[in-house]
């Protein structure tokens, strides 16, 4: 399957400024496999080393940071003569040996001709204590589930794609219900990558289906291993309890939801264990169209999504019906879902900061507001076709130097304050 962050893994190999690179992500979204891709295209050859219940390599890194001896070490139990520019060093699982990303400052000081890249679960690399963190020392990338645009070149279509990001209108729009058929398909498939071979060589909804819960049942055993014990519990509240609060007509996270009387000081540690896991993105609400829109973020009032799109309707079992065909019914279920897509898809194409917004005293509410080229972006995301007047449509009266972006399963078109784009041109 083909990655389009892997140019970013090329840039990085091909940097003057190249440092050792941590590849940050969820657990099955495909670290480990970019980085052997990256070996196998772009080097001679790759040092290996698996960290998992690897008492040899623990050995290696704990007896102290002699970036020599430790090179010494390496070659001798991978059996790779680790040389500078045509090796990879490859550290995975990482997170269990702690001071292994500590020895990353390390290589970066003594040894900057030697490319060394890790991968591991934030379980494990943001939560450690005890450990130095080789600020300022190390590359960073971070790691998505696949997004739309993979998603096509994953089911063939090489050239819908293309077309896709030429952004030549005219034409997509002629394909407008192709795309719009491969968009559903998506929704229900999701980005993770397992999940997306599946679906690419059986079309088996049943089998992708399979795999999602298995990546669910993962990621709550990892609770009980990785978290602190006395957090388990309200992590796997917070956890469950995504999916009713998406599909709600206020999606804003509530604390009353998990249990009656809960408090914020009672979860904060929990949310941002999951937020570090790369498990839930928080999109904090902000009090005010203006910007820098961080000056107007509101702590306490946030949403919660998940990952992946497609682990969101396993954890709630949804019928393919529910995603492929429209249905007027689940029209909660749409929105919460929508909003999730487009959110990963902006997530994936480094969007930030994303923030939304719900005037106090009306009933304006932005889906989501970004700032792209100095300038304020208001977004509106639709799940259907139905996009009826509404309150950004009195906003945008109001205010004649914004112009948003409105996300519907209509064809692309320009207006005078408002984009109309296509959900799979997100």
């Amino acid at each position: 399957m083909e990655r389009l962050i892997y140019q970013e893994l090329v840039e990085w190999k091909n940097s003057h400024n190249r440092k050792p690179l941590i590849l940050n992500g969820a657990r099955q979204v495909g670290k480990t496999w970019l980085l052997q891709e990256l070996a196998k295209k772009e080097y001679k050859q790759s040092a290996y080393i698996n960290c998992r219940k690897n008492e040899l390599a623990r050995h290696i890194f704990t007896m102290d940071f002699n970036i020599n001896r430790i090179l010494r070490a390496l070659r001798a139990m991978t059996g790779i003569d680790i040389t500078p520019g045509d090796t990879l060093i490859i550290f995975d699982e990482v997170q269990d040996i702690p001071e292994a990303i500590e020895s990353l400052k390390y290589f970066c000081e003594q040894a900057p001709e030697y490319h060394v890249a890790v991968a591991g679960s934030l379980l494990g690399i943001s939560l450690h204590t005890g450990v130095s963190f080789p600020v300022g020392k190390v590359n960073e990338i971070n790691i998505y589930p696949m997004n739309f645009e993979e998603f096509l070149l994953a089911m063939g279509e090489k050239e819908k794609y293309k077309l896709l990001v030429s952004h030549d209108f005219e034409t997509i729009n002629i394909l407008h219900e192709q795309y719009i058929n491969l968009l559903r398909q998506y929704y229900y498939v999701g980005g993770m990558p397992e999940a997306v071979k599946q679906y690419a060589a059986t079309e088996s909804l049943n089998e992708v289906r399979k795999i999602q819960k298995e990546i669910l049942d993962g990621y709550e055993k990892d609770f009980s291993k990785h978290a602190p014990k006395s957090e388990v519990p309200r992590i796997k509240m917070i956890w469950r309890s995504i999916p009713s609060q998406l599909f709600k007509e206020n999606k804003r996270f509530i604390y009353g939801a998990l249990r009656k009387g809960a408090r914020a000081n009672d979860y904060e540690m929990a949310i941002e264990w999951l937020l570090d896991a790369g498990l839930v993105y928080k999109v904090p609400r902000c009090s005010k169209l203006a910007l820098p829109l961080g000056v107007y973020e509101e702590l306490s009032a946030f949403k919660l999504y998940m990952l992946d799109m497609g682990l969101l309707g396993a954890m709630v079992s949804t019928d393919p019906v529910q995603v492929l065909i429209e249905n007027k019914m689940f029209s909660e279920y749409k929105g919460g879902i929508t909003e999730q897509y487009v959110l990963q898809q902006m997530k994936s194409h480094g969007i930030a900061p994303i923030y939304y917004y719900s005037a106090k005293n009306s009933r304006l509410e932005l889906d989501f507001i970004i700032q792209r080229n100095a300038q304020l972006v208001p977004i509106e995301v639709k799940a259907e076709s139905n996009i009826r007047a509404n309150s950004l449509t009195s906003l945008l009266r109001k205010r004649q130097d914004l112009h948003a972006d409105r996300y519907s399963m209509l064809p692309y078109k320009e207006e005078e304050h408002l984009t109309n784009i296509p959900l799979y041109a997100v």
